[in-house]
């Protein structure tokens, strides 16, 4: 038995060492020294035409910048509102720190015969609010609650130095 693993064992190795061997070598160094004499012609694609570059000139740079406002500040106008003008020296409520699209009103109710409403804040905190508490990022105060709505008045600015009120409503829908 042990002849028989010896001989399928030498047997793949002298197969594989004959099929290394090349009786016709000089023939191929034939070849590769003909090649090597005469490599023939080498032909390459011609290249793509160049792109022609046109410059485009600027015609804005004395136009009006996009980042000022349409119409030039009136004269007339004062710098600053200063009826309309925010309290800044009043603390803030916690959901001032919040835009109105963040907060979602999710119920009114009625407290000792006055309307209160249930604010969620984008952290998931539910906050009971009353008219003349303030909340939203623009100095927003409450002014009226219904049983599906939130009244507010915003104070926001101008763009030119001054302040102006505007309504919004937070609905129970959204």
């Amino acid at each position: 038995m042990r002849n028989w693993l010896r001989m399928g064992g030498v047997l793949p190795l002298a197969v594989v060492l004959s099929a290394c061997s090349d009786p016709d070598l000089t023939g191929l160094e034939r070849e590769l020294a003909e090649l090597r004499g005469d490599p023939g012609a080498l032909t390459l694609e011609p290249l793509p035409p160049m792109p022609v570059y046109r410059s485009v000139d600027y015609r804005f740079a004395d136009a009006r910048s996009p980042f000022q406002a349409r119409l030039p500040e009136s004269r007339e106008l004062p710098v600053a509102d200063v009826d309309l003008a925010p309290d800044t020296s009043r603390p803030r409520d916690p959901l001032e720190a919040y835009s109105l699209d963040d907060l979602a009103l999710v119920g009114t109710l009625m407290v000792g015969g006055q309307p209160s409403a249930l604010v969620r804040a984008p952290n998931g905190n539910v906050h009971r609010l009353r008219v003349g508490d303030h909340m939203g990022s623009d100095f927003g105060r409450i002014v009226g609650i219904t049983q599906a709505s939130v009244q507010l008045v915003e104070i926001v600015p101008t763009g030119r130095g001054g302040w102006i009120e505007r309504s919004t409503l937070l609905t129970l829908d959204g």
